[in-house]
């Protein structure tokens, strides 16, 4: 048996950004990067066509943007765009109480990880790095940019469980959200919302509550 986490709003809470396209737009121009006078209107238009499920990389949105808006963005203006992406989405991150504890408690006995949906590279990392969570408390951090599909995708839970070197049906999934996190139930899982089941009292749910838990 394994267990994964999803990260926003389970184990940190971030503060969203009400103006991505302008604190992007921000984060080009501060580096160089043209942006046409309707960036808005663009940066809210899908850009790249992507089957049902699949994440859209967020860098490869932008640059997309700027080629549709006639930007000319060379090949070596790959880094300065994924860089601008995530300054513009970095903020302020709290880790929830009972967050720390209920990794550690729950790693001593199963593998755990990390399964978030996230379109910006390295901002999970960046979260956990800013949080009270040491990456070391992971066996694996599973990311929809970087997997290329977006939970509720049956394929997001079985990279993560493969990751964790279990089988999806042997997975109990912790997280925030009915829509997406429950997803897991179409592949086997466990599903564990915390409004449900609290940090707190996990370890013990996962312990005496699941069925078949070895």
């Amino acid at each position: 048996m394994a267990v994964s986490f999803d990260l926003f709003g389970t184990l940190v809470a971030v503060e969203r950004p009400e103006e991505p396209a302008a604190l992007v737009a921000r984060e080009l121009q501060a580096r160089g990067v043209d942006v046409p006078e309707d960036w808005q209107r663009r940066y809210r238009q899908p850009q790249i066509n992507a089957p049902p499920g699949a994440e859209v990389s967020m860098p490869e949105h932008v640059r997309a943007t700027l080629t549709e808006s006639a930007v000319e963005t060379p090949p070596e203006s790959a880094d300065v765009i994924e860089e601008a992406v995530l300054a513009a989405f970095k903020t302020d991150v709290t880790t929830r109480e009972g967050a720390v504890e209920a990794v550690r408690t729950l790693r001593d006995r199963y593998p755990v990880g990390i399964l978030s949906n996230c379109s910006v590279p390295g901002l999970v990392e960046y979260t956990l790095s800013k949080s009270a969570l040491e990456a070391s408390l992971f066996d694996t951090v599973v990311t929809s940019v970087d997997c290329g599909w977006r939970k509720p995708d049956e394929r997001a839970f079985e990279a993560v469980a493969r990751e964790l070197s279990v089988a999806p049906s042997s997975l109990v999934h912790v997280g925030d959200n009915p829509e997406t996190d429950g997803g897991a139930d179409a592949v086997g899982a466990t599903v564990a919302l915390v409004d449900e089941h609290s940090l707190d009292s996990l370890p013990a749910f996962i312990r005496d509550g699941r069925p078949n838990n070895p």
